[in-house]
């Protein structure tokens, strides 16, 4: 892979499996050095930061609960301090419920709340005075926003509502030359993904896409290395999605 990320620094929160853990391979891959963000499992991203070391790329393993602010701005100062600047963020970390609007626990709606919506607004936030001039910054949110899919009630929403986070951060970043953009995946074969959901509810989403299958998760790292290249300048708070045509 062409080496067009060099000198940059990237952090991927929620990075130690996953859509996170292949976009931090990949960013590293295109010569960025990478902060592998994790909440509570060390072994795994230490595993993800191992594999970009032994190919000659730069990482740090970061652990830190994005869905608090403390935690965050810790997050920023250990990453300023390892490489002096931060150029690229992907808001990534995320969890998955699995459940009809009637079914949802108030404990459960506060957690999805705290992990999907309030740790990418205090990522922007803390991003609006870390990030570096002409900066990159890609939200991952969910196809399902555009879908009416039962049992994804709380969730939808939770990825609705940081997908215009995103866009008004691009709209106030603009003047800097940041770019702010969301992907939205399809269904993608990962543990979140498979979750509660039973083979043949997996045969009926890969069905619903144009290409017939679901998304696998270098579709997804593809997709953000164009929107922090240098290529994707003119790319600024767009909602994109990355679904194999399911809408």
């Amino acid at each position: 892979m062409t080496q067009t990320l060099r000198g940059k620094t990237a952090i991927v929160t929620g990075s130690s499996r996953g859509i996170g853990a292949q976009i931090a391979l990949t960013l590293a891959q295109a010569g960025a050095a990478v902060a592998v963000n994790y909440s509570k499992d060390k072994l795994a991203a230490d595993k993800v930061c191992a594999t970009i070391l032994e190919s000659g790329g730069h990482c740090l393993a970061v652990q830190g609960d994005v869905s608090k602010p403390a935690e965050v701005k810790k997050l920023f100062a250990t990453v300023c301090e390892q490489f002096k600047q931060i150029d690229i963020l992907v808001n990534n970390a995320g969890i998955l419920l699995f459940k009809e609007i009637t079914e949802i626990q108030d404990d459960e709606f506060d957690r999805i709340v705290d992990v999907n919506f309030k740790s990418v607004f205090y990522m922007l936030r803390e991003a609006a005075a870390k990030l570096a001039d002409h900066g990159r910054v890609v939200t991952i949110s969910s196809t399902v926003t555009r879908l009416m899919l039962p049992k994804y009630g709380a969730y939808a929403a939770t990825k609705a509502a940081v997908e215009q986070l995103t866009r008004i951060f691009a709209r106030e970043m603009g003047k800097r030359g940041i770019t702010a953009n969301n992907i939205l995946p399809g269904p993608v074969d990962t543990e979140l993904f498979r979750a509660g959901k039973t083979a043949a509810d997996i045969e009926r989403m890969a069905e619903m896409a144009a290409l017939g299958r679901i998304g696998n998760t270098n579709d997804i790292a593809q997709a953000v290395l164009f929107l922090v290249s240098e290529e994707a300048r003119w790319v600024t708070g767009q909602n994109i999605g990355v679904n194999g045509g399911i809408i």
